[in-house]
């Protein structure tokens, strides 16, 4: 006998014991997961990633919060006072150019991997729903990778089931 989607009952009653035995409950964060034992300490990286993955993930986390905006304010605020101060030399707008196309492009790089990322474990998980549901359409299974072709035909498929429902 098995639960929905073909999982032995044996191996849910495994995993809620392992769930139940824990002594903390973890702590789950957008790529990091277990148990945080004191205050302030960060639950252990999620292993297998890349060095630059992993960095460029962290610098997305942390532009994420709105103490980033607010540092931001801050220095360009002060950025125009010491511009002031010094009387805002020639020099000064190539500067602000710069370190600001900069940080931009560097930006830019950084929200694309975080997206990738997450779209990609979205799709994981929805696949994985997709499997477990008897009655669901298989088909759809990676369909983030089939053929143009097949995605007309699926999306005209759906429309017809949207129309006779």
């Amino acid at each position: 006998m098995t639960v929905s989607g073909g999982v032995p009952p044996e191996s849910v009653k495994q995993r809620r014991r392992f769930i139940g035995q824990r002594l903390e409950r973890p702590r789950w964060r957008q790529g990091l997961i277990g148990p945080v034992s004191r205050v302030g300490q960060r639950p252990v990286d999620v292993g297998g990633r890349q060095l630059g993955s992993r960095l460029v993930h962290r610098l997305g986390e942390y532009t994420a919060h709105a103490t980033a905006g607010l540092l931001a304010a801050a220095s360009i605020g002060g950025w125009l006072i010491v511009g002031g101060v010094l009387g805002f030399p020639g020099w000064w707008d190539n500067v602000l150019f710069i370190v600001s196309s900069s940080v931009t492009l560097v930006m830019v790089f950084a929200i694309q991997h975080t997206q990738a990322r997450q779209e990609s474990a979205v799709q994981r998980k929805l696949d994985e729903l997709l499997r477990a549901l008897p009655h669901a359409d298989r088909r759809l299974i990676a369909v983030e990778q089939a053929s143009d072709a097949e995605l007309a035909a699926l999306a005209e498929l759906n429309l017809a089931d949207r129309e006779r429902g």
